[in-house]
């Protein structure tokens, strides 16, 4: 049976901080709620939605730097900075409706990752506030910005129970002048695996299982989904050694909202907690406010 939670919605990170201050029974923490599934049972009296902290707060497109409310939604900063040839490459699975805040507190990567980078790679700083009620601002709005702890990389990954993260700044990445989404089909493994790390290496490429080539109309057997961006020519040399692997045929570049959603991972839904964990969540929440059981620590 699942416990109705009374709905607290702040508006200002003060409010946040005297939420969790006063927090009596515990608070399951929501963005844009796609994954509230996930994990141990949370048993909190009281949900925090952060459905109020949309929105960007300050985006310098010649630095390639983006801040933005933690409940603002992926597809709203693909939004703001596609204006001015930019993108954010935290392209997580599942899809463009879910909120940033929850992509960095579960640090989701997703099929660019490994190309683009992942969640601890593109997030320059944070601001958030602990299980204790303190603001804290970790890391600063430009590249060169490093010094002091990395609380930003803690954060990330912490899955909402070390601190309530209300605001993200992100670096971007300049949209490539070409960029290609192709299905390559009768390709082997291995052929495949030598392309992606050679001289023309893909933003992506992912084999795909028989449901989603199917969705995408071609259930053919041995199919990869490819995702090429750069120059002219780059992309075109990368087209011709991919002819020489198998049967390529170009799709939009939307194949990769199908993927992102039919192909993605379950996320873990277990941890092991230990001695270290349990030191940290007590630096940071010593009475066990937010998320209480999520990772299974009252187990």
């Amino acid at each position: 049976m699942s416990l109705a939670r009374e709905a607290l919605h702040p508006h200002r990170v003060e409010d946040v901080a005297d939420i969790v201050r006063d927090a009596v029974g515990g608070l399951r923490i929501r963005g844009a709620g796609s994954w509230m599934h996930v994990g141990a049972p949370v048993v909190a009296a009281h949900e925090l939605r952060l459905d109020a902290f949309r929105g960007v707060r300050h985006y310098t497109p010649g630095d390639l730097t983006i801040s933005v409310g933690a409940g603002t939604t992926l597809a709203e900063i693909d939004a703001a900075t596609a204006a001015h040839g930019q993108w954010c490459p935290l392209l997580p699975w599942g899809d463009d409706r879910g909120s940033v805040g929850a992509a960095i507190a579960t640090a989701t990567g997703g099929p660019f990752a490994e190309a683009l980078g992942r969640p601890r790679d593109l997030v320059l700083g944070l601001e958030c506030v602990d299980g204790r009620g303190r603001i804290v601002r970790a890391g600063g709005r430009v590249v060169k910005n490093v010094a002091g702890f990395d609380l930003t990389r803690l954060m990330v990954g912490s899955w909402g129970t070390l601190a309530v993260i209300t605001e993200v700044h992100l670096r971007l990445r300049a949209r490539p002048s070409a960029d290609v989404t192709l299905l390559v089909e009768g390709a082997t493994t291995t052929a495949m695996r030598a392309f992606q790390h050679g001289a023309l290496p893909p933003l992506a490429a992912l084999p795909l299982g028989e449901a989603t080539a199917r969705t995408l109309g071609h259930p053919g057997p041995g199919a990869w989904l490819l995702r090429l961006g750069g120059n002219a020519p780059q992309v075109a040399a990368a087209r011709q050694a991919l002819a020489r692997i198998g049967a390529c045929i170009e799709l939009g570049a939307r194949s990769w909202d199908v993927v992102r959603h039919d192909q993605a991972p379950p996320p873990a839904t277990h941890w092991t907690w230990t001695p270290l964990m349990k030191r940290v969540r007590e630096a940071f929440d010593p009475r066990g406010v937010l998320n209480p059981g999520l990772l299974g620590e009252a187990a």
